[in-house]
């Protein structure tokens, strides 16, 4: 499991890495070799993590991305999820190319923050609860529960409270406006999906609709 949890990222940083160099023109961008080493650090930091903490968590988050019991509009999503977040990065790498962006130190830094507050969060979450999987589905073949503690106590849906911090925080590091403008548009995709993923669990998991009544905010407290 561990072999394919470094496998698996190593793809997606290669990945990453070609989106963002192959449209940019140039290997010279300091900022994207910043932001890469740091998604490294923090994604084995975190799989690691649960490797030796919660394997059974980590091998729910490494299974396939369709799965039984999954809903066909969650498969659909996960479908457009991945061309809007291939097509952020193309467009950050195009903003490198075109405007050959030079971010001042005030919003590297404040970038390298909201990443690090990102993996903070997630990790307080896998922390809480075991059955953070990224696939809609009441998991009841692992008696799935639900939870209240940690951040579940301020928002619904802290995962994708962290993914907010990410959205903002990487074009903030890399100097990218156009990244920084279509961050909005990821986080209303994950709007849409939290709204019908609590559908989902509120008809399968027990104590959920109560939990839901209790926590007024989705993403933000004090917001939505």
């Amino acid at each position: 499991m561990t072999s394919r949890l470094l496998l698996q990222t190593i793809v997606w940083l290669v990945a990453i890495a070609a989106l963002l160099f192959l449209t940019a023109g140039t290997l010279a961008w300091p900022q994207a070799w910043v932001f890469l080493v740091l998604l490294a650090i923090g994604s084995l930091v975190l799989g690691l993590w649960l490797a030796k903490y919660d394997p059974a968590l980590l091998a729910e988050r490494l299974k396939p991305t369709w799965q039984a019991g999954q809903p066909g509009w969650d498969r659909a999503f996960l479908i457009i999820a991945f061309i809007v977040w291939c097509g952020w990065f193309v467009l950050i790498g195009l903003d490198a190319r075109f405007h050959r962006i030079h971010p001042s130190a005030w919003m590297s830094a404040f970038g390298v923050l909201a990443m690090g507050a990102c993996y903070a969060l997630s990790y307080w979450t896998f922390r809480e609860n075991t059955f953070a999987s990224p696939i809609v589905r009441v998991q009841r073949e692992r008696q799935q529960k639900t939870i209240t503690t940690g951040p579940y106590a301020y928002v619904r849906h802290p995962l994708y409270a962290a993914a907010i911090l990410f959205f903002i925080g990487v074009p903030l590091l890399l100097g990218s406006r156009w990244g920084l403008w279509a961050a909005p548009i990821a986080i209303a995709i994950l709007a849409v999906r939290a709204v019908l993923e609590e559908k989902v669990l509120a008809a399968g998991l027990e104590g959920y609709k109560t939990y839901r009544r209790a926590v007024p905010y989705r993403l933000i407290p004090y917001v939505w």
